[in-house]
């Protein structure tokens, strides 16, 4: 099997595979029950390596990457809660036993059909081993001259290169798990005092907003970027008339399609967080995050506010955070629109009640992660008039008028079409609540966490973000200045791209805050 999905095809099964060769020459040379037993193991090796090729294949059209044997069996109890959320309880269950019944047959029928082969090699062995020796001759000739047939090389070596790439991304890993812990005591703004921290936004209530799967796709593909582009369009020069200003740029976040945490812990934390274990150390760390720094100056009331946080954060410590509303915590009595558990627009305006729109001794930080634009696009809330939002309860109908999940899972284009309008959305509720709530200290935030899965930005996709700043101070904006960004909510082709870990020192830095390096 190739890697990618996308590479299935006729031709790449009409192969002659060098493992098969070896094999055969190997059990025409053993006895009967050493040859049982090795036909039998290399059966259940080439199971598990068909297993392994699948989720490669899963991996790379949903997350951009190939499976992580060592980090990422975790991420499959992720999505099996996915499933639940997007199709039901009842159809997950019945899919994943159907998935675990399919992969122990195939252990079973892989192990017995090489004791078969070993079986009928041995009955006829000059008959076997000539064809070895013929067939040997043509995989080197094929190999040496490069013989292809659609474009596929004939002689195959597809299970090798898999044992070596699988054990090579083992090593590498763990190799890589130690090198990060001393990458992550490295900080170069760890020991500045607090009174030294963002200076320049004093006074001022800072929001950082993350919109789910926010990608650069939104704007540029042709499919999705007719509908996102007006609204950007719209909703600047709404903002524009309520005082507001905006510059845009682009950000390359750390992961795709999902795995969301490592996005919001990388624009955050400084640091690449690219994969599990790679979070875990930072969150086990005390690394200064972007939000950490309004706590540690002392200056700041630090709340968060998170839909999708439906059991125990321990990360809020390492975020900074002194109280963080949930997915229980915001009152919602309406319908759950497949993963997202609530509306953005109900959010918004209870973090407008909780928090914004309350007295405070201190201005606020907060963090707020909008899901709306959650996988898999279906059904969609729309917006309703913000004094009709109550407990929720409005949704319902919304609710049961849209999109069934599984019609948009199943459909590409309609996957396409159904995340545009969900940005749309999400874009309107957040810029609406800054134009009806937010004041002259309000300074706003928002980008994307990654790209929506491959099936939706395309095989070929960057993993390019939007990132936005907002605010009615002109003197917030000029401290970017130098920075090239485009004015009004949507960033131009050619504005400038940066690593997602660069952004938290280039924001500390923009706004005053002096470097004093902590190096473990």
């Amino acid at each position: 099997m190739p890697a990618t999905i996308v590479d299935l095809g006729p031709a790449t099964f009409f192969r002659l595979p060098g493992e098969a060769i070896v094999g055969a020459a190997i059990l025409l040379a053993l006895p009967r029950r050493p040859r049982v037993v090795a036909a039998a193991a290399g059966g259940v090796v080439l199971a598990a390596l068909t297993v392994l090729n699948w989720l490669d294949m899963g991996f790379k059209q949903y997350l951009g990457r190939t499976f992580n044997l060592v980090l990422d069996w975790s991420l499959l109890g992720d999505a099996q809660s996915y499933l639940e959320d997007s199709l039901g309880r009842t159809a997950t269950l019945a899919a994943t036993a159907g998935l675990i019944l399919l992969v122990l047959l195939l252990f079973a029928a892989l192990a017995y059909a090489v004791v078969r082969l070993s079986d009928v090699l041995a009955r006829h062995p000059a008959t076997a081993t000539r064809g070895t020796l013929i067939a040997g001759v043509v995989w080197i000739t094929c190999s040496s001259f490069g013989v292809q047939l659609a474009g596929v090389p004939l002689a195959a070596d597809r299970a090798a290169v898999t044992l070596q790439s699988q054990t090579e991304r083992v090593s590498d890993t763990l190799k890589d798990e130690a090198e990060f812990q001393k990458v992550a005591k490295v900080d170069a703004f760890g020991a500045t005092p607090p009174d030294q921290l963002v200076p320049d936004l004093r006074g001022k209530d800072v929001i950082f907003t993350f919109i789910e799967s926010y990608g650069r796709s939104a704007i540029e593909d042709p499919i999705m970027a007719p509908g996102v582009d007006k609204t950007l369009a719209v909703r600047t020069e709404a903002l524009k008339k309520a005082g507001y200003h905006a510059k845009s740029g682009w950000l390359t976040s750390a992961t795709y399609g999902g795995s969301s945490w490592l996005g919001h812990s990388t624009s955050l934390s400084g640091l690449w967080v690219s994969n599990q274990q790679r979070y875990r150390t930072v969150m086990a760390s005390d690394h200064l995050s972007l939000t950490k720094v309004f706590k540690k100056s002392g200056a700041w009331n630090t709340v968060g506010v998170m839909p999708g946080v439906q059991k125990a954060w321990p990360e809020q410590s390492f975020f900074g955070l002194e109280k963080v509303y949930n997915a229980f915590g915001l009152g919602y009595k309406g319908p759950k629109f497949s993963w997202s558990t609530m509306p953005d627009q109900y959010t918004l305006e209870q973090f407008q009640k909780r928090v914004h729109g309350k007295k405070h001794d201190k201005p606020l930080m907060s963090e707020v992660i909008l899901t709306s634009s959650h996988q898999p696009w279906g059904p969609i809330p729309k917006m309703v008039g913000w004094d009709e939002l109550g407990d929720g309860s409005i949704f319902k109908g919304i609710e049961a008028a849209g999109n069934k999940p599984a019609d948009v899972i199943a459909d590409t284009t309609k996957s396409r079409q159904e995340y545009g309008k969900s940005i749309q959305y999400s874009v309107t509720a957040l810029t609406e609540w800054l134009e009806r709530y937010g004041t002259k200290d309000t300074v706003l935030v928002f980008l994307g966490d990654h790209q929506p899965i491959a099936r939706v930005s395309g095989n070929h996709a960057s993993r390019d973000v939007p990132v936005s700043i907002v605010a009615k101070d002109p003197k917030v904006l000029d401290k970017i200045g130098g920075w090239g960004w485009s004015d009004g909510l949507r960033p131009a082709h050619d504005a400038p791209v940066w690593k997602m870990n660069l952004f938290r020192d280039r924001f500390l830095t923009a706004y005053g805050s002096t470097p004093h390096p902590k190096k473990g």
